[in-house]
């Protein structure tokens, strides 16, 4: 709750800032859904480590689960049929692109693996593979980081505002 020796003119800006920074939340989760499951399978987590057991599935799978989401996504900041029509297609743009790194990262996770292994520490080859962790780190973030431009442009301020505001109800019960 704000005190009365608060200025009333720092409200707007946090709470522009909080719509922006949970939509990016958001979307991220949503675009980020099927690369979850193929994060947890790579790294051996299974459907114990995943939200509804995700993990292990195939690409359909993930795409259905990426459509379920923007259905609740649309509902909550009330998007028009055009708005749906921009955002499905950017969502699932990204969303095959992030899907080809769960291969990488598979790759990557057994070079680790291996070096952790041998008989002796093999410094150079676990530099390598965090190396190969960070640049499919780095790929995925710039990659999410365009998406949520995307959808930013999409929906309007008070669309943004509506889904932050329902994101924080969400935030509160868990």
């Amino acid at each position: 709750m704000n005190s009365p020796s608060e200025p009333t003119s720092t409200t707007p800006p946090r709470r522009a800032l909080f719509s922006r920074a949970t939509l990016v939340a958001f979307v991220a989760g949503v675009a980020l859904a099927g690369s979850i499951a193929a994060v947890a399978s790579a790294t051996g987590m299974g459907a114990g480590g995943w939200h509804h057991g995700m993990s292990g599935h195939g690409t359909g799978d993930a795409s259905e689960h990426v459509d379920h989401m923007l259905k609740h996504l649309f509902v909550e900041v009330d998007a028009t049929d055009a708005q749906q029509a921009q955002i499905t297609p950017l969502v699932k743009q990204a969303m095959a692109e992030l899907l080809p790194l769960h291969s990488q990262l598979q790759a990557a996770h057994t070079q680790a693996i291996q070096a952790l292994t041998q008989d002796t520490v093999d410094r150079t080859a676990l530099e390598a593979a965090r190396l190969a962790h960070l640049q499919l780190a780095d790929r995925a973030s710039k990659r999410l980081v365009q998406l949520i431009a995307d959808v930013d442009e999409v929906l309007t301020p008070a669309q943004r505002s509506a889904l932050a505001v329902r994101l924080q109800k969400m935030r509160v019960r868990s």
